[in-house]
């Protein structure tokens, strides 16, 4: 198992402290530094950034929006972060969801999953530099009705293929990141769930005649080092609850169904109750402590690398760390150093 640093979003004052994150992540080994985009800092510029002072991480999307790029200009902006990195980038993709889908990109939130497809197929057409036709639901190169050609991407990236990972929660998504994708970005995994979500992507893989081999499973997991475990679990209370009770709207919000399915079903409803009515710290107050120490990492470096064996025995293969919710900037660098520390006394290191 490696580790990654999820550098998350940028531009609210915190870009020096970001960028020294990931210089310590490359100083140190780590496999990636993943970017985040919304509706704020756009990741691609920053994944620039960020290659441009380091000199052996990769750096990847986590993700590039699906509604905010036709999928031809996502094939051009992958191959050309490929290219200024020296061959260090990783494409993830997502779908968002349809509150930023429909209100910030005006994208229709309908058939994510087929449009998810057919984006995957012309961003694959498009970097293996083949000229681009496509017939599709949602996309149709060239239009048929006018004076567009047939184009072919003029930029090589170094690598022949660029790694494609997919944010998938549901599970005909993880399925389909399975038969379509490299790897998969998961968000709060937990050990004792994993294996509900790796059968969908295996059942997946085994469409196209794969096996899991050399798929990559990146969970990204908030970090907190600390003597008492539930003490440090009261950083990542807010951003819990903004998932679980606010990304989405009552009817439709993919990360509450999630714990849902994890069995916080009344904890999950609370939460979103109390967020929805703008109740904040009461929503973070109802994120249950079972909860969080299930999807993070909490606790003394020797706790940490005991998690660290269960995670890689339940499948994962890139153990993506967010130390960005308690300490200055200095302590989140150590954070960093004490993961390193913890995944050498676990001894499940790659």
């Amino acid at each position: 198992m490696k580790l990654g640093l999820n550098l998350g979003y940028w531009g609210g004052g915190n870009d020096a402290d970001n960028l020294r994150l990931a210089q310590t992540a490359d100083e140190l080994g780590y496999a990636v530094a993943w970017v985040a985009e919304a509706y704020g800092s756009d990741a691609p510029t920053v994944l620039a950034w960020v290659a441009a002072q380091t000199k052996r991480i990769d750096v990847g999307s986590a993700i590039f929006q699906i509604p905010g790029r036709t999928p031809a200009n996502c094939a051009m902006t992958a191959a050309t972060l490929d290219t200024l990195s020296g061959g260090r980038f990783r494409l993830g993709l997502g779908v968002s969801g349809p509150q930023v889908s429909e209100g910030w990109h005006g994208v229709r939130f309908d058939k994510p999953l087929a449009r998810t497809r057919e984006y995957s197929d012309i961003v694959k057409l498009a970097l293996r530099r083949e000229k681009v036709q496509y017939d599709g639901q949602h996309y149709v190169l060239p239009l048929p009705d006018g004076p567009g050609k047939a184009l072919r991407l003029t930029v090589y990236p170094v690598r022949e293929t660029i790694p494609m990972y997919l944010a998938a929660v549901g599970p005909k998504n993880l399925e389909l990141s399975g038969e379509l994708f490299d790897g998969w970005l998961a968000i709060f995994f937990s050990a004792d769930h994993a294996s509900a979500s790796l059968a969908s992507i295996g059942a997946g893989r085994a469409k196209v005649g794969k096996t899991m081999a050399g798929f990559d499973v990146v969970p990204t997991m908030p970090i907190v080092v600390g003597d008492d475990p539930r003490a440090c679990a009261d950083p990542v209370r807010w951003y819990a609850a903004l998932y679980v009770g606010g990304m989405g709207s009552r009817e439709k919000n993919f990360y509450n169904q999630l714990a849902v399915r994890m069995g916080f079903e009344d904890a999950a409803k609370s939460i979103q109750d109390h967020y929805l009515t703008r109740e904040y710290d009461a929503a973070a107050a109802a994120v249950p402590y079972d909860f969080l120490d299930a999807t993070c990492l909490l606790g003394s470096k020797e706790r940490i690398a005991e998690r660290m064996q269960v995670l890689a025995a339940s499948g994962v293969t890139t153990l993506t760390l967010s130390p960005g919710f308690d300490g200055s900037p200095a302590e989140q660098q150590a954070t960093l150093r004490t993961a390193v520390e913890a995944l050498e006394l676990a001894g499940v290191g790659d």
